[in-house]
């Protein structure tokens, strides 16, 4: 229900190329470091957003969503289901197409919050995993 495959194809191949990836940091055993590298080997601009603000794989960091001087098309939430509705709501105030949250991230309120503001959304799923699938 939360990741239908219409979905998510649409998320990864329509809304565009832009992904801030909230939680990401240098940290390379963490799992946003590795999904933002598959994310850039398929050709989307990744913004790391972290309160370091720290520059990830080349691309400059920011400590929060509205902080980010230009469009973002996604939002990846890579931070625990209890502060990921406020992320979500975040997205949807800044005008972001689609929010995706992590394997792990549920938030079945914030889902229906992000739908309801006409913002796709996927849960519990990894876009890393499911990019290569599109073929």
């Amino acid at each position: 229900m939360y990741g239908d495959p219409a979905t998510v194809r649409k998320i990864l191949t329509e809304l565009g190329d832009t992904w801030a990836i909230v939680g990401l940091s240098t940290n390379e055993r963490r799992a946003a470091y590795g999904v933002a590298d598959v994310l850039q080997r398929y050709g989307k601009r990744i913004v790391p957003v972290h309160p370091k603000a720290e520059t990830v794989h080349g691309e400059q960091g920011y400590p929060s969503l509205d902080a980010i001087p230009f469009e973002v098309d996604v939002v990846d939430v890579f931070v625990n289901s209890d502060l990921a509705g406020a992320v979500a709501d975040e997205a949807a105030a800044i005008g972001a197409k689609a929010v995706w949250f992590q394997l792990g991230v549920i938030d079945e309120a914030a889902y229906d919050r992000t739908r309801a503001a006409g913002v796709e959304m996927v849960m519990d799923r990894c876009p890393a995993i499911e990019i290569p699938r599109l073929g």
